[in-house]
């Protein structure tokens, strides 16, 4: 049997899976972004606190995707075998290309933007809502791509500990030494980290100039 002729036979599937898949990493992302952009806006207005909140996203980084689930599966209200798991998991892979963009974003405008608008009378919050996120979103969502396709990679391993998504097919198709297998779920796990990268970098190019003709009004 042709790999095509594999897709079309299980198509239903692929698609629950896909479906699956998606879930996963859009509400780990939607948390991330709850978690992470205000978290990269404390560090810029407290710096006291930079240090150990980049250097807890960092270390997440560096611990093994398979051992960070096996971690969490014993913690009371978090872990468990299914996705409340797996969406911890990518959650925490997320936060720090999130915070580090929304810090360095902000931290990198023109200090003369900031005190023209202070000398303005801006308040912190208006400063911070109507200056300097507007500014510096053309590098938040820079990291928000990032950790979108890091997630949609990672969430292939959710599969391990019973969250299903794409996944499910490479683990079946390692145990039974199938390439179609294999393919059929990271192909389209590649498929969609690919369209996800494109259409988050045409709306970042889309907001560059918007952000350019402001730095320039102010």
């Amino acid at each position: 049997m042709s790999f095509i002729e594999f897709v079309i036979r299980h198509q239903r599937e692929i698609v629950h899976l896909t479906e699956e898949h998606l879930i996963l990493v859009g509400l780990s992302m939607s948390i991330a972004l709850l978690v992470g952009i205000p978290l990269g806006i404390l560090i810029t207005r407290q710096p006291r606190w930079r240090k150990p909140v980049l250097g807890f996203a960092n270390v997440v980084q560096t611990i093994p995707s398979l051992a960070l689930f096996g971690f969490l599966i014993p913690i009371p209200f978090v872990g468990g075998i299914g996705a409340r798991t797996a969406i911890v998991a990518l959650t925490l892979y997320a936060l720090l290309p999130i915070i580090r963009n929304t810090y360095a974003g902000i931290m990198g405008i023109d200090p003369a933007v900031r005190q023209a608008g202070l000398g303005m009378g801006m308040t912190d919050r208006q400063l911070l809502f109507q200056v300097e996120i507007p500014l510096a979103l053309g590098v938040i969502l820079a990291g928000v791509r990032v950790a979108t396709v890091i997630s949609v990679g990672v969430a292939t391993i959710a599969a391990a500990i019973g969250a299903g998504g794409l996944g499910v097919f490479i683990f079946r198709g390692v145990a039974m030494v199938d390439n179609q297998l294999i393919l059929a779920g990271a192909l389209p796990a590649a498929l969609l980290a690919l369209g996800i990268d494109f259409a988050l970098g045409w709306i970042e190019r889309q907001l560059t100039p918007q952000t350019g003709m402001r730095r320039e009004m102010t």
